[in-house]
């Protein structure tokens, strides 16, 4: 646990100064998780209280529409949150799954511990916003390329976005990122 947390910490200092009595927070507020491969870390359906943080591995969120085909929203590396952030806001079920590619390690806590923490912490209030802010300018940029890419824009910027995943992430995973069928992402790297 202490070599994951000192990660966590250092993560958290790169992205805000936060002072020692508020790190000592850390040991009480967060618990660690080993996550193993294919393992969901949230289900859709469920309603979410938890949040984690990955320390390493790879995660990736999806969606299942009613025939069953699975759409995958964004891939989570080490140092991004996960979170269903919208269904615990609105206290509503989350709507995707979270699911791990790799055997992972990450750092959990109570979404409501924690919002008890930044409301009382400058510092972690710093940190939570960065957070989120993160999570937002993904989103935002993923519906850009959506609107206006075509799939060899977006699976360039994949690579760019992503660098070395390909080796790590089933192509049908990655052309169901793109939105476009594995035939299609076949013949982009084929061309490419």
């Amino acid at each position: 646990m202490e070599d994951r947390i000192k990660k966590l910490i250092s993560y958290f200092q790169s992205i805000s100064d936060i002072s020692s009595p508020d790190l000592s927070k850390i040991m009480e507020n967060f618990t660690s998780r080993q996550v193993k491969k294919n393992e969901l870390f949230l289900k859709a359906g469920d309603d979410p209280d938890m949040f984690g943080f990955n320390i390493s591995g790879l995660f990736r969120y999806y969606y299942i529409d009613y025939a069953g085909k699975e759409y995958t929203k964004y891939f989570a590396l080490e140092n991004d949150l996960l979170i269903s952030y919208s269904a615990i806001l609105l206290g509503e079920q989350s709507k995707f799954h979270i699911e791990a590619l790799e055997n992972s390690e990450i750092i959990i806590s109570s979404f409501k511990k924690f919002n008890t923490l930044t409301k009382s912490s400058l510092s972690w209030n710093r940190i939570a916003r960065k957070l989120i802010e993160k999570q937002y300018i993904n989103k935002e940029n993923r519906e850009y390329q959506f609107l206006f890419d075509d799939a060899e824009t977006r699976y360039k910027r994949f690579l760019k976005d992503y660098p070395g995943l390909i080796d790590r992430v089933k192509h049908f995973h990655i052309a169901s990122y793109l939105g476009i069928s594995p035939v299609s992402l076949s013949r982009i790297r084929k061309k490419l």
